[in-house]
């Protein structure tokens, strides 16, 4: 990107919202996932008349533009893989309106879900999101349909967007939806915008239907002695019907890493389930006992619940800190985000669980399984030396046995995370018959292929490539 190019962006947004030190760079070179590449600058815009003029900019000078949210997505999203000019958004940090009588919210992009769910809680009301919620962007969350545990009862970010507002990548601003709760005027184009990751526009305003907090909240913990057993007790309680507001499952490497990193106690098996339920406070105890008549029936070795506030919030603390931990499993390895975040049906979680574990046996290497299980959604992680090329190609292995398998069972290799660039191979996959339509729509907006190129449908590369770890040669 040559000087002419950097002054005119520097006009756009002011001498300090502008940076071009390798330092910088390198800060935004990746995000919370394997991938690593150098941007050529990075912008920081604060009104949607900005965006609007740098994004006509990169179509005069045909420079690549990738939208950024807090950088906690698993998967390349918003790693610069063709250079160019990266926009972070979390100076658009503002919530614009909040009209409780009609059920939603007006906010930018770089508002955290934590700060307005902080803001909502004075009303009663909140929205769900994902486990980085509290540093999470909303823009972030809407750009790749983001959502966690709570999924299951509330739905994913997707279900909450009314509407939004839009700088399309010819420059266009487009305002998309409404503020009602229910829309059929035409195509639905705002739905579009959910999960299309930064390659069909920068999202600079959203609009959000907001859900009533619960009366009261109690959490259930189930022992199993074979992930198969609790993953037939997440389909037998699904099937019962009952519809948690949280089903975790954990299996034993979770389990002995949270144990060791933060001292949880919890108990040494080969699985666990963490089931929350909420309502008022009749409605939660009346499904705390189904949830332990379900989990007896489908063999637990013990199941105990609690209401306690303090012990309620350390429980779910001991899983939020899961992943940092699993590190602290082997000093040896560290947790890699690979095969991660697939989902099946209900119903085929046992065989999921299992067939992950007997992968992890198969090529002597150690898979984290875990996830939201009860809306199917699945989680690994591999522990390895990412450093030696012989764990990756023992991941490399691994991973695609995991997601041919999901795919067997019906399921879909992402639930909640997106693509990007890291699950992109499999996607191609999955998705074979719907690629050419994807890519008409990729055309039309984005013509000059400005936005987020080489992404999801347009990705040509191997999975394990630009990474951000350096190989030792062995």
């Amino acid at each position: 990107m040559d000087q002419q190019i950097i002054d005119k962006l520097r006009d756009i947004v002011g001498e300090d919202h502008i940076r071009t030190s390798t330092a910088e760079l390198y800060a935004y070179s990746t995000d919370a996932g394997i991938h690593r590449s150098m941007p050529d600058a990075v912008i920081r815009p604060r009104t949607t008349a900005e965006i609007e003029k740098i994004v006509k900019l990169a179509n005069e000078y045909l420079f690549p533009i990738v939208p950024r949210g807090a950088g906690t997505a698993l998967c390349g999203h918003s790693v610069p893989v063709a250079g160019g000019l990266v926009i972070d958004l979390q100076r658009m940090n503002t919530i614009k309106e909040l009209h409780i009588e009609d059920l939603y919210v007006v906010v930018e992009p770089g508002v955290t879900h934590k700060d307005l769910n902080a803001e909502l809680k004075k009303y009663g009301f909140f929205i769900p999101g994902p486990s980085s919620g509290n540093v999470a962007n909303i823009g972030g969350m809407v750009a790749t349909n983001a959502s966690g545990g709570n999924a299951v009862k509330y739905g994913a970010t997707r279900d909450y967007v009314l509407g939004m507002e839009v700088v399309f990548p010819k420059g266009d601003i487009a305002k998309l939806g409404s503020r009602t709760l229910k829309n059929s005027a035409g195509y639905q184009l705002e739905k579009l915008m959910c999960g299309m990751e930064g390659t069909l526009g920068i999202i600079t305003e959203i609009t959000l239907r907001i859900a009533p907090l619960p009366e009261a909240t109690a959490v259930a913990v189930a022992v199993f002695d074979t992930l198969e057993k609790a993953g037939q007790c997440v389909a037998n309680m699904i099937a019962r019907p009952l519809i948690p507001s949280g089903l975790e499952l954990m299996s034993r490497v979770c389990i002995e890493a949270v144990n060791k990193a933060v001292c949880m106690g919890l108990p040494d098996e080969e699985a666990i389930l963490l089931i929350e339920v909420d309502g008022s406070v009749n409605d939660v105890k009346d499904q705390i006992r189904k949830v332990m008549e379900v989990c007896k029936s489908s063999g637990a070795l013990s199941v105990d619940f609690t209401d306690d506030p303090e012990r309620k919030e350390e429980l779910w603390k001991g899983r939020k800190a899961m992943i940092p931990s699993l590190s602290k499993y082997d000093d040896d390895l560290v947790t890699v985000m690979l095969a991660d975040d697939m989902a099946v049906p209900m119903s085929k979680v046992p065989e999921a669980v299992t067939a992950f574990q007997e992968i992890s046996d198969k090529y002597d290497i150690v898979i984290a399984s875990y996830g939201h299980s009860g809306d199917g959604n699945l989680h690994t992680k591999v522990l390895m030396d990412p450093t030696k090329r012989s764990h990756w190609d023992q991941a490399e292995k691994a991973v695609e046995e995991i997601y041919s398998k999901v795919m067997d069972l019906g399921g879909t290799i992402t639930g909640e995370h997106g693509v990007g660039m890291t699950k992109a191979p499999f996607f191609l996959r999955e998705r074979k018959c719907s690629l050419d339509a994807m890519k008409m729509i990729k055309m039309a907006l984005d013509p000059n292929n400005i936005m987020n190129p080489n992404k999801i449908m347009d990705w040509e590369d191997n999975f394990i490539s630009r990474l951000r770890y350096h190989l030792e040669e062995e």
